[in-house]
């Protein structure tokens, strides 16, 4: 059976899409000079990855253990061919793992002393078990050696993509004009007038006032509009409602984020709903309910998939054919062992295709397709059309990634909050120069249509009245039944404590021991429930402290991480305590936004307010939970 699948793809691609398949367009010199910068960022990105991440003489082994980027060593406990015949392999770690840089799609490099590292992605890691995908024909054959570990390695893929997506740009007409506009280069107003006399009948009867001005909005036909979600206030809730609403009308939706976590929140509500989906991507860590919608669990009982299965064996057969020829052969056995291979790299191929084809109809069928962008990009949807892309968490999206996306829909809808945490950006001289700059935050400054969804369903009113104020103009209000009923908001101040910051015992990063004191007492005195507990902090070198002396069930985290999540009670520590004034990572007040506005029901805050009170939204802070929260001193506490 033959499947001409590159020819079919190839027929129907989009010129400013780059499909996996073909190198179809050959872009101009760049001129802007904001895409130029754009692509002196990505460049100052890359080098600064592989400076960090290099494993030689100035960064050993051990330094890179130390700084969480590198797992070393790793024992494996399974092998398998995984989608389109990757060896993936799972492993566990002997070692508790401490703070690490290790997150779900990494670019890693798998390495064992002496061998070359082989390429890959991180699919997850979860404790001490984990699992990841070779991009190679075969597993190493030192994989299961003692001395075999993993690190974090340059993501040259994702910016190889960033980069053809802006070269491209200037010579796509409506997008480049978009790009000018968004970045105020043009004062004419590019949007699409809205349709008249438009209305709906809303599916969930529950939504706001401002939630359904947001579906109304993004339902019309405008170029592009704003969502913005404040924590807590339903965005998700409002972008499926919108979603259902467009497809009733139609239209093919296209729906994005820059993590898989944020997709899957979407596809789960949307399937709630009954929604014909397909998510594409990294379905290793997917849910059964979201496996069965990706294009590997609606193909696994097809007839093709049997297909699929008798070339696997095969190329299986001839694998193990060619492992009989040991490396330290002579040329007669190398040379058999190279053909065996190439017959196994013919299979695999015919397989990919078969999957292609096959999946053509999955593509075609979907009334929405979700994935992040690179895995839009591996999914090689370039040909397909949509009216409407949705791009949530917009303001965790560095804007390069969001043009790898936007040549595939005519409408754009951008929903996150710029006063949570921005990209994470590695290069400080490409932060400098706006790296760390989202789509969003890019966006928002120019965009006419932005709609502030502006009730609070998660916290208390007093854990939320402080970012209300400070950060959304005193427009964010709280739900009804999530008034006051006692104290939400405590400070316990180490003031005059001795209870000073150092460094960690990795080096790279600050604790504080006396505040976990602190926090011990208050988890005894207050008798607080671990389950429905969470620590964070600032500092790595905190978290990886806190996780040796607390409670395993607590969940431990840093702020970053624990960004789109919540708890029922949160303990937060600041950790900073010097005679400088000096607070490091505090100053980006947004992470403060996000630290406090975790909580549902109690916030205690952690810190020396004479090292934080120097600065003046600290100093508001500290007044505004005197006003409407508790305010303790350290001595309080038998220590």
């Amino acid at each position: 059976m033959r499947h001409d699948t590159k020819k079919r793809v190839c027929s129907y691609i989009n010129p400013f899409f780059s499909s996996p398949l073909t190198p179809y367009f050959h872009a101009m010199p760049v001129t802007d000079t904001n895409i130029l910068q754009l692509l002196k960022c990505i460049d100052l990105e890359e080098k600064e990855q592989v400076a960090r991440y290099s494993l030689d003489q100035q960064h050993t082994l051990k330094s890179l253990k130390a700084e969480g980027l590198a797992l070393h060593p790793i024992i494996v406990t399974k092998k398998n061919f995984g989608y389109a015949d990757y060896p993936e392999i799972s492993f566990r770690l002997p070692f508790p793992p401490e703070a690490n840089m290790f997150k779900d799609g990494a670019a890693i490099e798998c390495f064992c002393t002496g061998e070359e590292p082989v390429k890959g992605v991180l699919l997850n890691l979860d404790g001490k078990a984990g699992e990841f995908r070779l991009f190679a024909p075969d597993f190493p054959d030192w994989i299961e050696d003692n001395g075999v570990g993993i690190k974090l390695a340059p993501d040259q893929r994702t910016t190889s993509i960033m980069k053809q997506a802006l070269n491209k740009l200037e010579a796509n007409k409506p997008l480049y004009e978009l790009f000018q506009y968004l970045h105020g280069n043009t004062s004419i107003p590019i949007e699409q007038a809205a349709e008249q006399n438009s209305t709906l009948t809303f599916s969930n009867s529950r939504l706001n006032e401002s939630q359904q001005v947001a579906v109304n909005a993004i339902t019309q036909n405008k170029l592009i509009c704003i969502v913005h979600g404040p924590p807590g206030t339903g965005k998700t809730t409002t972008l499926i409602e919108a979603i259902h609403q467009l497809v009733k009308k139609d239209e093919k939706v296209l729906v994005s984020a820059p993590s898989n976590t944020a997709v899957d929140n979407i596809a789960k509500g949307l399937l709630l709903k009954g929604m014909n989906i397909l998510r594409v991507g990294n379905a290793t860590k997917t849910d059964e309910a979201i496996f069965s919608h990706t294009p590997e669990g609606k193909l696994s009982n097809s007839k093709q998939q049997k297909e699929i299965k008798q070339l696997k064996i095969r190329a299986e057969e001839f694998r193990k054919m060619a492992l009989k020829y040991k490396r330290s052969f002579g040329k007669a056995e190398r040379e058999q062992r190279n053909l065996l291979f190439k017959e196994v790299k013919n299979i695999r191929t015919e397989i990919k295709k078969i999957q292609a084809y096959n999946e053509e109809k999955l593509f075609t069928e979907a009334s929405v397709i979700l994935g992040t962008p690179i895995g839009l990009h591996d999914a090689g949807i370039g040909h397909l059309h949509f009216k409407t892309l949705v791009i949530d968490e917009a303001g965790q999206s560095i804007e390069p990634l969001a043009w790898t996306i936007f040549p595939l829909a005519d409408k754009y809808v951008l929903a996150g909050d710029h006063f949570q945490l921005p990209p994470t950006v590695l290069s400080n001289e490409a932060a400098k120069l706006g790296f760390n700059k989202s789509i969003l935050e890019t966006a928002i400054g120019t965009v006419q249509h932005v709609h502030l969804l502006n009730v609070q369903y998660r916290m208390k009113e007093s854990i939320a009245g402080f970012s209300s104020k400070y950060f959304y103009d005193g427009l964010l209000k709280t739900a009804g039944h999530l008034g006051n009923t006692g104290t939400h908001i405590t400070f316990i101040d180490t003031a005059g404590s001795g209870f000073n910051e150092m460094q960690g015992k990795d080096g790279m990063s600050l604790q504080n021991a006396g505040e976990l004191q602190v926090v011990q007492k208050i988890i005894e005195t207050e008798k607080l429930d671990p389950a429905v507990t969470a620590f964070i902090s600032p500092y790595s070198g905190q978290v990886a402290a806190a996780k040796e002396i607390l409670a395993k069930q607590m969940r431990i985290s840093t702020i970053d991480s624990f960004q789109g999540q919540e708890k029922e009670i949160i303990i937060l520590s600041l950790v900073r305590s010097n005679d400088d004034g000096d607070i490091g990572f505090l100053k980006d007040y947004r992470r403060m936004n996000v630290a406090v506005t975790r909580a549902k029901e109690q916030l205690f805050i952690i810190g020396d307010s004479a090292t934080i009170g120097a600065d003046n939204f600290y100093n508001a802070f500290l007044t505004y939970i005197e006003q409407q929260g508790t305010y303790r001193t350290v001595w309080e506490f038998e220590l």
